[in-house]
């Protein structure tokens, strides 16, 4: 039996903060040092050489918002002053950065972005591969996947980039095979085989951890496992392995693309202090970067 709760948490995020221009939408690593490193003496001086600057970030709370805490000491020595406001969904931080209430944010993979923006174009940009937050399938009713039953219901995520990321899951598991060349944003119908005969409860991605108890398995993102204790380490039946490309991005606008402040943000994010705090934190995998 899987419970909802865990005593520890272990996360297999794969970070790009061992090498420094680490910017990628495949990002690898993961990571707690109880409090974050000492600061330098506060810099008078802003990113370019002016006064201190503010810097909206939204996130979600884990690990995320977590992440930018931690940060936030070292950066206000650099002369940027993080604002950090956290949101429990997926839509609010990107209307909220394209309309100009935030300056960057950190939730998303690249190919969730790029679905969002296909319907709502608000001019937002990849600025680095920050860390991978696996998703995982978890279940209060299977020890395993070969507990499942035929004809078990499984829920998935109902937004296009990550209900797709569900169904490779479930293939990389066994449970499923999808068409050849299936989409990034591939549905329900891109499933070739389902020998198990599963069933599939598209939900959003908020109400996943809650549907557990009403369902005999649910695919789960890493935040909202976090948040009600579960390790995609330890307790997914299933979870993604470090050659994932859903590595979750800092994110800005074209008009912020090239604002020094962003780049400092980025610079912090990557450092090696920050896959230290990463790894203790939520235990690691291992660590790659390229360019985006």
């Amino acid at each position: 039996m899987r419970y909802l709760l865990t005593a520890a948490l272990t996360l297999p995020l794969f970070v790009t903060a061992c090498s420094k221009p680490a910017v990628s939408p495949q990002a690898s690593a993961p990571a707690l040092a109880e409090a974050a490193p000492a600061a330098p003496a506060a810099s008078t001086a802003g990113p370019a050489g002016g006064p201190p600057v503010t810097l909206r970030v939204g996130a979600t709370p884990v690990p995320a918002g977590e992440l930018l805490e931690f940060v936030k000491p070292a950066l206000a020595a650099q002369g940027v002053n993080l604002e950090i406001t956290e949101f429990t969904d997926y839509v609010t931080p990107n209307t909220a950065l394209g309309e100009g209430s935030l300056d960057a944010n950190l939730f998303q993979h690249q190919p969730y972005l790029d679905s969002f923006q296909a319907g709502r174009p608000l001019g937002i940009v990849p600025v680095r591969a920050i860390y991978l937050p696996a998703l995982g399938l978890y279940s209060q009713k299977a020890g395993s996947v070969a507990e499942l039953p035929d004809g078990a219901t499984i829920a998935i995520p109902n937004d296009p980039s990550n209900e797709a990321r569900a169904l490779k899951l479930l293939e990389q598991g066994g449970l499923i095979t999808l068409k050849a060349g299936a989409a990034a944003n591939a549905g329900l119908d891109a499933i070739a085989d389902n020998p198990r005969q599963f069933k599939f409860l598209e939900l959003e991605a908020a109400q996943l951890p809650r549907s557990l108890a009403d369902t005999d398995a649910s695919i789960v993102n890493a935040n909202y496992a976090l948040e009600v204790g579960l390790s995609p380490l330890k307790d997914a039946l299933l979870h993604e392995k470090q050659n994932s490309p859903y590595a979750n991005i800092l994110a800005t606008t074209a008009a912020h693309a090239n604002d020094p402040a962003v780049k400092r943000l980025a610079d912090a994010l990557t450092t090696p202090e920050v896959r230290e705090w990463l790894l203790q934190k939520y235990g690691g995998v291992s660590c790659r970067s390229s360019e985006l």
